[in-house]
């Protein structure tokens, strides 16, 4: 007994001619290609965003990353000129320099943390002032990312608080 192509090809064609197998067939593939395209879409928009937050953030902190402030600090400012902060994001070492009461003759530098992280190289470092230990003298603080760094304004220089000003600062903020 012979086997004809003739039984194959007919079930093979009733499936295809089914109309509700081939509606589900274009549903499917309609669904398919709409997720592919949102998907597609979804990773375009988001690599135009962060490209556009990269450019925002070249326009205003240049490269490498650097901002400055310009404050009253109370180190060698007896000629009424402030005293000029500058921080710096130099490939993932923040670097903070002072010039004190704006002399660049006198500059001094404080290494910052390391950022670790990919493209942490772009993060802008920001600098403000402020008491925050409540012993009347300004004091350094660098915000990077959600984080704020705080250098104690002691004895004509910044420095980092130690474990008991830490604690005592810590408290003060809680309360």
């Amino acid at each position: 007994m012979a086997v004809t192509g003739r039984a194959i090809h007919t079930a093979r064609r009733a499936w295809a001619d089914h109309p509700d197998m081939r509606r589900s067939l274009h549903a499917l593939t309609y669904g398919i290609t709409l997720v592919l395209g949102a998907l597609a879409a979804y990773t375009l928009i988001g690599l135009l965003v962060g490209r556009i937050a990269i450019l925002a953030d070249d326009i205003r902190y240049g490269y490498p990353r650097t901002s400055q402030v310009e404050a009253f600090v109370g180190h060698n400012e007896q000629a009424g000129q402030a005293t000029h902060l500058i921080a710096i994001n130099l490939n993932r070492q923040v670097i903070v320099l002072e010039l004190p009461g704006g002399d660049p003759a006198q500059v001094r530098s404080i290494s910052g943390p390391y950022l670790f992280g990919a493209d942490e190289h772009l993060t802008p470092v920001t600098l403000s002032t402020g008491d925050v230990d409540g012993d009347g003298a300004p004091d350094l603080l660098l915000d990077i990312r959600r984080e704020r760094i705080v250098y104690l304004n002691r004895d004509g220089s910044f420095r980092l608080p130690t474990p008991e000003e830490q604690a005592q600062l810590t408290r003060t903020i809680d309360q």
